[in-house]
């Protein structure tokens, strides 16, 4: 059983790229899909890419333990792709994550552990150094691991190239946890030829919780921060721009979103914003890309759901 598993872990799965124009901005948007990876969100890619690289240079092997700090998505990836391989999977999440992604990750198997809420994520993260060196485990390490931005590199903007009809991208939307998607999939698209710029959408929040290196992560928006991550701080580009968008705007924009038929969480609602005010703001009508990250079913206790 494990072998079939660990090809179907090893396997690449392709997400819808399409355009999308709401009403009330007028303008089209290229979105990829990601939440239709198979555990819900983009994270897939990262925790299959990162996995299997380890397995086939014999850095793990069925049974080992592997233990990773994330506010939701990562784990929940981690915890699917863990099972396909036949690892033992530990999260370490902050206290307060919706209990959706709590229940989803021990669906697979995979073990929860808690960390105080006012320790933020840098507790999370500092929790799972430490079981990992207890249990010998394997730690993956996502905010500081280069794969995690090689995984988009080398499969999302290949991908994107193909579906996009222009065969061009000119600029490329993400807001940033780790800073995987909005740095391997602009170094993709600059690696083919494309003079694209990246666009940080950058979250204004009230609520925000302890920093990891310069950044703060909203309760509102989870899995994206204020500020940037180091995989994003070491990535050297010469041109960036940014666009602030209010929790509130982003998670009034992602119901839209889910009442025209995508089925999302709140990180697309940033994106998809921050993304039409890139295109606005270029005025030359770009070939404009951005990513919905996640679904919608995470979030059910949420914010999010408290109207619709």
């Amino acid at each position: 059983m494990f072998e079939s598993l660990a090809l179907l872990a090893s396997s690449r799965v392709t997400t819808p790229l399409v355009p999308i124009k709401l009403p009330e901005f007028g303008v089209p948007v290229w979105c990829k899909l990601e939440y239709l990876n198979p555990s819900g969100s983009t994270k897939d890619r990262i925790a299959r890419y990162i996995l299997s690289k380890a397995v086939r240079s014999s850095v793990l092997s069925a049974g080992d333990p592997v233990v990773e700090a994330s506010s939701g998505s990562t784990s929940i990836a981690f915890a699917l792709a863990s099972a396909q391989l036949g690892l033992q999977f530990t999260a370490i999440m902050p206290e307060g994550v919706s209990r959706e992604r709590v229940t989803i990750i021990k669906a697979y198997g995979a073990k929860v552990e808690l960390t105080p809420a006012d320790d933020g994520i840098q507790g999370s993260i500092n929790r799972a150094k430490q079981l990992a060196a207890e249990k010998n485990a394997f730690w993956p390490s996502q905010f500081t691991n280069q794969d995690n931005a090689k995984a988009h590199q080398d499969e999302t903007a290949g991908e994107v190239l193909c579906q996009i009809p222009t065969g061009n991208v000119d600029l490329f939307v993400s807001g940033v946890g780790t800073g995987g998607t909005l740095v391997g999939v602009t170094k993709g698209l600059l690696a083919a030829g494309c003079p694209v710029t990246p666009v940080l959408a950058r979250p204004v929040s009230d609520k925000l919780i302890s920093d990891i290196e310069c950044c703060s992560f909203s309760k509102r928006i989870p899995g994206v921060v204020d500020g940037l991550s180091e995989i994003f701080k070491t990535a050297g580009f010469t041109k960036l721009q940014e666009f602030e968008i209010s929790d509130d705007e982003a998670i009034e924009v992602t119901r839209k979103l889910i009442r025209a038929g995508f089925p999302i969480g709140p990180s697309s609602g940033l994106n998809y914003l921050a993304a039409v005010r890139a295109y606005e703001d270029h005025g030359q009508n770009p070939v404009c890309l951005t990513v919905f990250p996640d679904r919608m079913e995470r979030y059910f206790s949420t914010e999010l759901f408290s109207r619709m």
